[in-house]
């Protein structure tokens, strides 16, 4: 029988073996740890499932361990790049794949995609070592295919974020449905099967979509130089020389897949049913990453793949954001399980990164980059806490709680943090991103305005009620238990104090010092902008020329922007 050591030196061979294959690529051995991190997560999880069942323990050491060492080479990455160019994609590795249709296995980080890296394997040891009373019951002795397709799912966001070949890019995209099905659908609740198919038909409808578009975007680059390409830097250079009537419908095929991966209104009915069902860890991963891979998706290919069409529309997808962030908080209001009241409050705070990204200004497309990695650091936690308590109680209905701050007053102080890190207090982390967002759309000229931003403060207001609401119920007043458990539980142990601290210390890191990482988004959000001033210019020059030669304003924004 394998134990633990032998488990380790197993997949630390298959590791090696990784990094051989790995050896002959360009680029510096620094950036070859990029497409290891992805690598190594996904040979150590299919090698798990060779593990003897019975070895549960190594199996979550094993886990625990790869996704520790996966964190480190992140931090390597992270100290090795060039901040003082963060617009560039740097790192980067590539060989060909398939040399016929130009399609390249091709990987590099900009600052953008390398904070969102860091924060996906910040998570996932922390979700890992967190889980580890999770497996009980029917599903003792699964841990095999449990941290197997946590760690596969582990290599794909990376795979995703680092992905500088559209065809890399969709089948991490696609590959991240895999593990989260499996994960709903073998460890989750009662209507997990409901749950994990709803997800996966939802999401996958919508990637087909994405995928036209930017099959479309790289047929209209071929057609133009006579060789396919799918390297998402020539194609997205490639893309402003389309009609404005082709950005249109390009916008509509990625904004329709993106939207329903964020949620955003009206395609956000699959989230809060599979943040229900789903174990702790899914849930935690889904809204702390796997979310963001919408926001994601608008910001490196809606944005400057299509912005004349994106300059058109954006008030219209304002609006979207706004009735999303309202509406779910409202829903918020009328909820009695816990977990499923921090699912639509996700909803909510998604629609503040997407009208962030749509003001088209550095203050809101910074403050919604910078939202996305504070809202995966407090809501993940937030779920890690409502997981806590259901494992002592098994129940999240505030009707079945109350008073627990005299009881589980260790739990209770985290929980009062994180929340007030989720509704913005200023000084927590979730403040940075509500406010530029806001200050975004109120301050941009090109696209929203005043009146975006007064509803989405309304946003902000309703939130605040819920999470109070909700404080109220559980953490202050008498104290109330199921009566099967009251007074046999414990407070949190080490291993959950030590789970929940990293998070905490971040979120009041990042409250208070967000300079460094809002400084480190400027020089890319720049690259983006400066399509639409050059846009912008010379739409006012033809509007100039059409005073005198009586072309209308309307017919030069029809015209086509050369490459």
């Amino acid at each position: 029988m394998m134990g633990t050591s032998g488990l380790i030196l197993t997949l630390g061979e298959a590791a090696g073996t990784a990094a051989a294959q790995l050896a002959d690529a360009p680029g510096g051995l620094t950036a070859r740890l990029i497409p290891l991190m992805a690598l190594l997560c996904m040979f150590c999880g299919f090698a798990l499932a060779m593990a003897p069942r019975e070895n549960e323990k190594g199996v979550k050491l094993t886990a625990l361990v790869i996704s520790t060492l996966v964190f480190l080479i992140s931090l390597v990455v992270a100290f090795s790049f060039d901040w003082t160019r963060p617009g560039a994609v740097q790192m980067l590795v590539e060989g060909n794949w398939v040399p016929t249709l130009g399609v390249k296995f091709s990987m590099g980080v900009d600052s953008i995609s390398l904070w969102l890296i860091l924060l996906t394997t910040f998570l996932m040891p922390l979700t890992i070592l967190g889980s580890f009373g999770d497996l009980t019951g029917k599903l003792a002795g699964r841990a095999r295919e449990f941290y197997l397709w946590l760690l596969v799912l582990e290599g794909a966001l990376i795979a995703v974020f680092a992905a500088q070949d559209l065809i890399l890019f969709f089948i991490g995209f696609e590959m991240t449905l895999v593990p989260l099905f499996f994960l709903i659908g073998i460890f989750g609740g009662a209507q997990r099967r409901v749950a994990a198919v709803k997800f996966f038909i939802f999401t996958l409808a919508g990637s087909v979509f994405t995928f036209a578009a930017v099959i479309y975007v790289a047929y209209f680059q071929m057609t133009r130089t006579g060789n396919w390409t799918f390297d998402i830097g020539a194609i997205t250079k490639a893309a402003g020389a389309m009609s404005a009537s082709e950005q249109n419908w390009v916008l509509l095929g990625l904004f329709i897949g993106f939207a329903v991966k964020v949620p955003l209104f009206p395609v956000h009915i699959w989230l809060p049913l599979a943040h229900t069902e789903a174990p702790t860890s899914g849930s935690v991963i889904l809204a702390g990453v796997l979310l963001k891979l919408g926001t994601y998706g608008l910001l490196r290919f809606a944005l400057p793949m299509a912005p004349e069409a994106v300059l058109e529309h954006a008030d219209l997808i304002g609006v979207f954001a706004v009735v999303g962030i309202i509406y779910a908080a409202l829903i918020c209001w009328v909820q009695t399980d816990i977990k499923k009241l921090i699912a639509y409050s996700s909803v909510s705070h998604l629609g503040f990164c997407v009208l962030g990204l749509f003001a088209l200004n550095q203050e809101g497309i910074g403050g919604s980059v910078i939202y996305m990695i504070n809202h995966g650091l407090s809501t993940g936690a937030l779920f890690l806490c409502v997981g806590m308590i259901y494992t002592r109680y098994h129940t999240r209905q505030m009707d079945d709680l109350s008073g627990l701050g005299k009881r589980l007053p260790v739990w209770s102080t985290f929980m009062v943090f994180f929340c007030f890190a989720s509704v913005g207090l200023p000084g927590l982390n979730g403040f940075v991103g509500e406010f530029l967002t806001i200050l975004g759309a109120f301050s941009s000229t090109r696209a929203l305005g005043i009146m975006f931003a007064a509803f989405a403060s309304l946003g902000l207001i309703l939130g605040a009620i819920y999470i109070l609401y909700m404080l109220g119920k559980v953490v202050m007043g008498p104290v109330k238990e199921p009566e099967k458990y009251a007074g046999k539980v414990s407070d949190l142990n080490f291993r959950e104090c030590f789970v929940l601290t990293p998070l905490a210390v971040a979120c009041l890191v990042l409250g208070l010092y967000p300079t460094p990482m809002l400084k480190s988004f400027e020089e890319p959000i720049d690259g983006i902008l400066s399509t639409y001033k050059q846009i912008e210019t010379k739409q006012a020059e033809t509007a100039g020329e059409g005073k005198g030669g009586g072309v209308s304003m309307r017919r030069a924004e029809r015209q086509e922007v050369s490459p």
